[in-house]
């Protein structure tokens, strides 16, 4: 039966803790600056983040500016990046990260969905021989080093968070996973290999497998499908995979072009963003998103992303919640 290890107090305290370590310690290693960000973006100028092309932004018109049209939430900042790393000017090898808020409003609410978004997102300017799976490797195992020792730290200020993390991250493509547990679903894949290896960085997302399916929706116009992946841990208190990050290469622009083709949206390539894209006026990046509430979620062993975030749940999860004697904040 779960119990909370900490109380809601300590989970407040942690939480700050967690927070400042990361944040400090991903602008170190990474070389990355903060940079503000916008919380909406107006839906025609192809900003907008399509997450796996099937959620609704949420949308608004504004009283002062009519001629903007309809204006969205953001859904996350992945194109919105690249644009600042131009428009601040920034070099190869340097970057940005900016605190993301969001509303999802199309989420299916569970244990580690909510309908809000908070995270870290990211971006840094890449040269063209660094476009590969080998710089890929080593952004992802910087980032990882940084959950090994926030992990350790968190573990001497409350010795009954033991450190599960192991010494080395685990990568395999989702061909590599399919062809491991082919009789399972993605999901399914996902809760294997990382109750076997704890860690687990999942490598070509959106890209089509030899069956002939993906293993998870990817938009077409920010990852490259062949540089990307997903940060996995094994989370003991729900015995499933958790994804703490999604990030990649990003396109250029003859995978910007096969990749819209592929999914039939060569109609995009009219925005401005993908106008930018294609004549060549947007560095090259690798960039990403951290998810700070799960990441809280993990390394403080909760149930539920509820009790380290401030959101709004369904009567069934209250009810449930209640039943189980887990508080929400």
């Amino acid at each position: 039966m779960y119990t909370q290890i900490l109380t809601q107090k300590e989970i407040q305290k942690a939480i700050k803790q967690i927070k400042v370590f990361y944040e400090t310690e991903l602008t170190k290693r990474l070389n990355l600056t903060r940079v503000s960000a916008p919380l909406f973006v107006t839906k025609d100028s192809g900003m907008n983040d399509n997450l796996n092309d099937v959620e609704r932004p949420v949308g608004f018109d504004a009283l002062d500016m009519p001629e903007k049209g309809t204006i969205e939430i953001v859904q996350s900042l992945a194109k919105w990046k690249r644009y600042a790393l131009k428009k601040y000017d920034f070099k190869p090898e340097e970057g940005l990260y900016t605190n993301m808020n969001a509303i999802r409003r199309d989420e299916i609410l569970d244990e580690v969905h909510s309908m809000y978004v908070d995270q870290w997102d990211f971006e840094k300017v890449i040269t063209e021989d660094q476009r590969n799976i080998e710089y890929l490797k080593r952004q992802v195992e910087i980032i990882y080093t940084i959950f090994k020792d926030c992990e350790q730290v968190l573990a001497r200020t409350y010795p009954h968070l033991h450190v599960t993390l192991p010494k080395n991250i685990t990568f395999i493509t989702s061909e590599e996973l399919l062809q491991k547990y082919p009789d399972k679903t993605p999901k399914e894949r996902e809760r294997l290999i990382t109750k076997e290896k704890i860690a687990v960085f999942l490598m070509n997302i959106g890209n089509k497998l030899s069956d002939n399916t993906i293993h998870d929706g990817r938009a077409a116009d920010y990852d490259d499908w062949l540089l990307n992946g997903d940060l996995l841990f094994y989370n003991s208190v729900l015995d499933d995979s958790i994804e703490l990050s999604s990030m990649g290469i990003r396109v250029n622009k003859e995978r910007l072009l096969a990749q819209l083709k592929e999914k039939d949206q060569m109609y995009k390539t009219k925005f401005p963003f993908h106008q930018m894209l294609l004549n060549d006026e947007l560095p090259l990046t690798f960039g990403g998103g951290l998810g700070q509430s799960r990441m809280c979620q993990f390394l403080l062993r909760t149930y539920h992303i509820g009790e380290v975030q401030c959101s709004l749940w369904p009567d069934r999860i209250l009810k449930e919640m209640d039943e189980k004697h887990i508080k929400l904040l």
